[in-house]
Order: structure tokens, then C-alpha cells, then sequence
């Protein structure tokens, strides 16, 4: 996404839109963009830079590290912020730091059940027989207890 400094006015300019999935440019095989990455931005200028505040959407493609099933997850940063030196230029591309916000924010174990619709294959136990937190709780204790 490129901004051309000229085309801010000094109180500042909100824009909206997409950028092709392409943009990301990932090349991992279980990870895959399958959605254009929205924005909705508030630009301004500050002393010498660019900044950039705001939300960004997309979804992606992924593999489950428990089932190795394939499952679309959307993600969305609500507290997007950026800043970009001018250096004497009038067009500053804030296409890396999008990339780089989106891409951080992806989980680095994705399990197809991470929004409780679906049962994970690969899950041991169904959410429903998963140990209560004071059960869970007494195994540490008896770990605990435990000569080494």
C-alpha cells in the first residue's frame, strides 16, 4: 500500500479498501492467504514520517498441527500502528509493515478447532471429556510430589 504524502491534508485522511492476498507473499505450504487484505486506516503526517493507525482483515488457508486437516482461519488486527520515515520522499510504502503485523499475528500452532465449532481428530480427548481445571490441577499435585 502506497501513500503519497501530497494527498494528506493536515488534519489527517482515512482510507478504506484492499489489497490483493498477494501482497502478503508468503511461501509456506500449510499456510495460504484466501482472502484480500482489507484496511480501514487513519493516515497522518508527523514530524518527517507517516503514520498509519487502524484495522486489518484477512483470512487464511491452514493445516491443523494436530490432524494436519486443512481449515480457514480470518484474522483481524483492530490495534494496527505504523510509522514510516519520509526521507524526502513524497510516496512511502507501508506494504511491509501490513505484511509483517498480519503475518506475526498468525498462530504458530494452528489447531481446526480454535473457535470450539469443530471436534480436532488429532485431539486426544473431545472438548467435552477435556479435565475440569481443578482435575487438572490435582495431576500437577501429584506431579509435584513426585522424588526425582
Amino acid at each position: 500500500m502506497k501513500i503519497h504524502t501530497l494527498q494528506i491534508p493536515p488534519e489527517g485522511r482515512h482510507i478504506e479498501g484492499e489489497d490483493p492476498k498477494e501482497v502478503l507473499l508468503l511461501e509456506d505450504g500449510l499456510v495460504e492467504p484466501c482472502a484480500p487484505l482489507a484496511y480501514s486506516l487513519d493516515i497522518g503526517l508527523s514530524e518527517g514520517g507517516v503514520f498509519a493507525t487502524g484495522t486489518l482483515r484477512t483470512a487464511f488457508k491452514m493445516a491443523c498441527v494436530s490432524c494436519l486437516e486443512g481449515f480457514e482461519m480470518p484474522v483481524t488486527l483492530e490495534n494496527f500502528a505504523c510509522q514510516a520515515d519520509l526521507e524526502g520522499r513524497e510516496v512511502v510504502d507501508l506494504t511491509e509493515a501490513l505484511r509483517e503485523d498480519i503475518l506475526l499475528a498468525l498462530p504458530a500452532h494452528p489447531h481446526c478447532d480454535w473457535n470450539g465449532r469443530n471436534d480436532c481428530k488429532g485431539n486426544p480427548l473431545p472438548a467435552a471429556e477435556v479435565p475440569a481445571a481443578e482435575n487438572r490441577r490435582e495431576v500437577w499435585n501429584a506431579l509435584d510430589r513426585l522424588k526425582i
